[in-house]
């Protein structure tokens, strides 16, 4: 995995109190302070409608629900991304553990991660937060 460089400043820029004001707590301890849903809790997790999913944070499209897949990890998981330009890879050696996070490209918010055990034809699992995310259905309807 081509990992991206941290140093790219985002579209979207905003201080803490701006996107506490935006997001709800859980929203922002995720997509803001980088933590994690409890595995299976999450809306997406055994969601398969036919659309979108875009940031929650700034409404850039991060996935196709076509590369959607059940992966048994406790996270929605695609294996690929709707652009590679929409997502950001960091080394992540929190927790102990050597991994590659994934920000939305536009605003800098924590998605998940991605490892390489995914299904062909990438060989790659992005697992990747609920409450990361928002859903567009094919009529362009944004799910709550």
């Amino acid at each position: 995995m081509e990992q991206n460089n941290e140093n790219n400043k985002y579209k979207i820029e905003k201080n803490d109190n701006e996107w506490k004001g935006q997001l709800d707590s859980e929203e922002y301890r995720v997509l803001r302070q980088c933590g994690t849903e409890m595995p299976g809790t999450g809306k997406y997790y055994n969601f398969y409608e036919q659309g979108n999913y875009i940031c929650a944070a700034c409404g850039l499209i991060l996935f196709d629900s076509g590369t959607k897949y059940s992966s048994g990890s406790g996270w929605p998981s695609f294996y690929d991304v709707f652009s590679s330009s929409n997502v950001v890879l960091l080394e992540d050696k929190s927790l102990n553990m050597k991994r590659t996070e994934v920000k939305c490209a536009g605003c800098g918010s924590h998605l998940g991660h991605v490892f390489p055990d995914g299904p062909k034809p990438t060989g790659l699992r992005y697992c990747i937060n609920s409450v990361s995310m928002k859903f567009i259905d094919i009529k362009g309807t944004v799910q709550p």
